[in-house]
């Protein structure tokens, strides 16, 4: 009996998606469970699983065609599996099961999955595609016994980067070769080429222009002197690190001291909903992270609630699986106010683009050491700018201004910030 794979509940307020890769080709066994196709949404990557057991019968989307919740993305034929009579892939799996320890040894330590597919990561998926890597032969790090992109550079690395020989085609399958949608050279003979935005790109695109043309977005500046809090950061690290398992960074400093502005001045922390503005009462920090697709920001609900250590905990975490495409939308949903650091690439000013629907967003820099006029001597510190773009329909200059001295007053005084933060 055929059963259709479906696309499925996306989640808050995603509606469409594009077929990003088909695990699975036509012909293919699959089990309860097992990824079949690799949807792209705005946000994530997610894996559209089997509902039943049995073989991939057909193929409906193709690699790169846009599809809508309730879309069909291929039919599943159901084998035989009545009166006990096993799946051709259960058989599989029993034969092999029969075979020589000796030639099972890397697997062995490996988590049992469902299907291999799922026990990685998309990134790391795609990655070993490409190099033609066995996943059965690479050592999992990741969370779960999870497959990493580091896992598979590894594997790589110790096998001298060799490419194994892709696997011959098979015979039966005669449908002809897709050509890559998103790629299309262009006629110009000095090489210029028309590339296809990813589905995840062309959101972000649209949401910046969208936050321009909705938003009277403006945005202040200001600077902070980070002695003391790197003076403190200097003395605590080795103890902070051997207690929690985690380095102590700048931004535990700066998510604290954005959760004692924004309850001063709740304004920022707030949406506008039609004629009426929305007072959050809670603080959910979302932290903008560059990843290999896109911008994502990941979000620290109730930072209110959260020590140094946990912020420090949940920001790598987020890093990493951001690194390994492993963020799912509970991640990205929601945010009431964002900080994005861009002095992790070197910029020492910017003008930070809001995350809509929010009315404020923190911009930090890189921290350069600088000569400053300090009770009337010329002195070298190491010196930060801050900005802090701001929805005007909702926040007036001195609110965004004050907002910003805020900050600095308790980042210059990491003490202050313990306290009040």
């Amino acid at each position: 009996m055929p059963t259709d794979i479906i696309v499925p509940n996306l989640g808050e307020s995603i509606v469409e998606a594009t077929v990003a890769e088909w695990l699975k080709q036509e012909g293919d066994p699959v089990e309860v469970g097992e990824a079949i196709v690799v949807l792209e949404t705005e946000k994530v990557d997610l894996d559209v699983g089997a509902e039943k057991r049995g073989v991939l019968a057909k193929i409906v989307r193709a690699k790169g065609e846009d599809v809508e919740v309730g879309d069909v993305l291929g039919v599943i034929e159901e084998s035989g599996a009545e009166d006990g009579e096993p799946s051709p892939a259960a058989a599989g799996q029993a034969a092999q099961m029969e075979e020589p320890k000796e030639a099972a040894e890397p697997a062995e330590e490996r988590p049992q999955a469902s299907g291999e597919r799922e026990i990685a990561t998309p990134v790391a998926r795609r990655l070993a595609a490409e190099h033609g890597v066995d996943l059965d032969a690479v050592s999992p790090s990741g969370p779960r016994g999870k497959i990493t992109k580091e896992d598979v550079e590894r594997h790589l690395a110790r096998s001298g980067g060799e490419k194994p020989a892709p696997p011959a085609p098979r015979p039966e399958d005669s449908r002809p070769a897709r050509p890559a949608p998103q790629v299309e050279r262009a006629a110009d003979p000095r090489g210029e080429e028309r590339v296809r935005m990813s589905r995840r790109r062309r959101t972000i695109a649209q949401r910046l222009v969208e936050a321009q043309r909705t938003a009277a977005m403006l945005t202040t500046f200001n600077e902070i002197d980070m002695t003391a809090m790197m003076d403190l950061r200097q003395r605590r690290k080795e103890a902070f690190a051997e207690r929690h398992g985690v380095g102590l960074g700048i931004a535990s400093f700066f998510v604290k001291a954005a959760v004692g502005a924004l309850r001063t001045f709740p304004q920022l922390n707030a949406e506008i909903d039609g004629d009426d503005l929305i007072l959050k009462h809670y603080y959910d920090i979302g932290m903008a992270i560059g990843a290999e697709e896109g911008l994502v920001v990941p979000v620290l609900r109730d930072a209110d609630r959260m020590s140094f250590a946990e912020i420090e905990r949940a920001i790598k975490d987020f890093a990493q699986r951001a690194g390994e495409g492993a963020l799912t939308l509970d991640d990205l949903r929601g945010g009431t106010f964002t900080i994005t650091n861009g002095g992790v690439f070197g910029s020492l000013m910017s003008t930070p683009i809001l995350n809509p629907p929010q009315v404020g967003i923190l911009g930090l820099h890189k921290i350069e050491q600088r000569p400053i006029a300090l009770n009337g001597e010329v002195v070298i510190r190491p010196m930060m700018y801050v900005a802090l773009s701001y929805d005007h329909r909702v926040v007036d200059g001195r609110e965004s201004v004050q907002f910003l001295v805020r900050i600095k007053e308790l980042v210059e005084d990491p003490e202050r910030l313990l306290l009040e933060g």
